[in-house]
């Protein structure tokens, strides 16, 4: 039987389609599937800020979370199977542990809670982390995840006042809360 260039392609492209999903019908999660961001930052002046959506939702340790509206928070996006993720957690710890006045928030997204966490043992992250990603979507239409990791800044009136999309850096991220905290 004669196979046409046409179905041939039509069936190596159904077959990377097709492999590139898991047996639930998500896609995998892995480092091929996601988009990294460089690190920028994007800080956004005061009269342009939009609200923030309530941060609320059940998390790894399996408690409800509920922000602490009033004061800054970060927000880290993140994915055990993410290398800029495993890079950045120890900056953000020590900065959660330095600026304790300023709530820091994990945001689960795309992966297993035994990996997630086995991240947060790895690491001794003693921020909470919220499971339920889709908080994010609430984002849209402002300053919204765009990349794992993304990492939110929201000021003290509750606008979201900085993202850094991809890896952030101690020194980077430090220099944002104190700007937001100051103003």
């Amino acid at each position: 039987m004669k196979i046409t260039n046409q179905l041939a392609l039509t069936l190596v492209l159904l077959s990377l389609f097709l492999t590139s999903c898991s047996s639930s019908g998500e896609f995998e999660n892995n480092e091929q599937s996601f988009i990294s961001g460089n690190g920028v930052a994007t800080f956004i002046p005061i009269a342009k800020r939009d609200l923030a959506p309530r941060i609320v939702g059940p998390t790894l340790s399996g408690e409800t979370f509920i922000e602490k509206r009033g004061s800054v928070r970060v927000l880290n996006v993140w994915a055990s199977w993410c290398s800029p993720c495993r890079a950045e957690a120890p900056a953000l710890e020590e900065l959660s542990r330095k600026y304790q006045n300023v709530q820091f928030i994990g945001v689960l997204t795309r992966d297993s809670l035994p990996s997630a966490r086995a991240f947060v043992e790895r690491f001794k992250l003693t921020y909470p982390t919220i499971i339920d990603d889709a908080i994010l979507l609430e984002f849209r239409g402002q300053l919204s995840p765009n990349a794992i990791p993304t990492t939110l800044i929201i000021d003290q009136q509750n606008r979201v006042a900085a993202r850094v999309s991809g890896e952030i850096t101690f020194s980077s991220l430090s220099k944002l809360i104190k700007r937001i905290s100051n103003e």
